[in-house]
């Protein structure tokens, strides 16, 4: 019985640390919908992702996956890091599902403990 307790008192004291990003004025619902960015609903939303990508500092990889989605393209990096990549404009990856586009791109880099260290935008893959 303590060791229930005391997994349910971690696993809620976790849940309370983790960051919410404050997305006034971004449209999360129309991002989330927009697979590949191929509808241009998240091209409308770039600039708001440039002035505010430092909210997401901090955001746990599921936290992040329940407001934008899944990701478009998942990549493992050394040290048990990830990022998540999600194109922001239509491109290739529109026509042929899983072509390397050189479409515009925002990626979530993430540490070993699943908060994002690092958000870059760019054309292509980080």
């Amino acid at each position: 019985m303590q060791k229930l307790i005391a997994l349910l008192f971690l696993a809620s004291f976790s849940m309370a640390c983790t960051k919410q990003p404050d997305l006034q004025g971004f449209d999360a619902p129309a991002f989330k919908a927009d697979k590949g960015a191929c509808q241009s609903q998240r091209v409308k939303q770039i600039a708001w992702l440039q002035l505010h990508r430092a909210n997401f500092k901090g955001v746990s990889s599921n936290d992040l996956e329940d407001i934008l989605g899944k990701p478009d393209i998942q990549q493992l990096a050394d040290r048990n890091q990830e990022y998540y990549v999600y194109f922001l404009e239509p491109g290739p990856q529109c026509q042929i599902k899983g072509q390397v586009a050189t479409a515009y791109t925002i990626a979530f880099r993430f540490s070993a403990i699943g908060l994002a260290t690092e958000i870059t935008m760019q054309a292509g893959l980080p």
